[in-house]
Formats: structure tokens, sequence, C-alpha cells
């Protein structure tokens, strides 16, 4: 175990965003075309997360010419560059594969949650 242990810490990234589901993100994902790599951002919505440890998994799910496509990133992959989240979404639920069924806006419809600055105590 003592091994396992070793790799999890030796591949596991330090400085992680937190973001929960119902977030909009944007992932910066390395992707190699011929002999270079370059950036391709992939911003919608964290539909779940699953696994922990190194295994974590995160699915972004996002509305593309009218079709819906979703994408499942590791969460310590050495492609993804950063993730970005653009707003903070209020469920009440751990996954929402209901927007699936959805169509049009209310595809990307999520309650926005309203995020408050702590006051500086003198």
């Amino acid at each position: 175990m003592n091994q396992l242990d070793d790799f999890e810490k030796k591949h596991t990234k330090k400085t992680m965003p937190s973001f929960e589901i119902g977030d909009t993100v944007d992932v910066h994902f390395r992707i190699k075309e011929e002999n270079k790599m370059r950036t391709q951002i992939f911003d919608g919505i964290v539909i779940g997360k699953k696994g922990g440890g190194i295994r974590q998994t995160f699915a972004v799910r996002r509305i593309s010419y009218g079709e819906g496509v979703e994408r499942i990133f590791p969460m310590h992959s050495p492609l993804i560059e950063k993730i970005v989240v653009k707003k903070r979404g209020k469920v009440r639920r751990a996954k929402l594969y209901y927007l699936r069924s959805k169509k049009g806006k209310s595809a990307t419809k999520v309650k926005e949650k309203i995020v408050q600055k702590e006051k500086k105590k003198q």
C-alpha cells in the first residue's frame, strides 16, 4: 500500500480550484495535433463528480450547435492546464443528469448561487 500511496501523492495536483456540481466552468485542456500541442477550452456546466484520490473525475456538459455534448475529465490529469469557474450554481442534486432531457435555453439553466464576501473584523 505504501507504493500506491507514494504514487498518488506524487501525481496529484496540489492546486485545484474548488468547484461544485452546477458550476459553469472553463476547462483548458491540451490536445495533440500532429506534432504540436495546443490548448482547447471546453466550457459548460459540471453535471457530476465521481471517484476519489487520483482517480477522481468530473463531467462537463454544454450545448454545441443545438446538440448536447458531454466530456469526462480526470481531475488530476497533467493535460489539464487550468479550470476557471465562471458562475457558481445552486443545485439540490448530486448529479444533474436531468439536463440531458432538456432542450434549448432550459438545458443550460441552473440557479446562480450568490456568494457573499466575508466582512473583516477589527
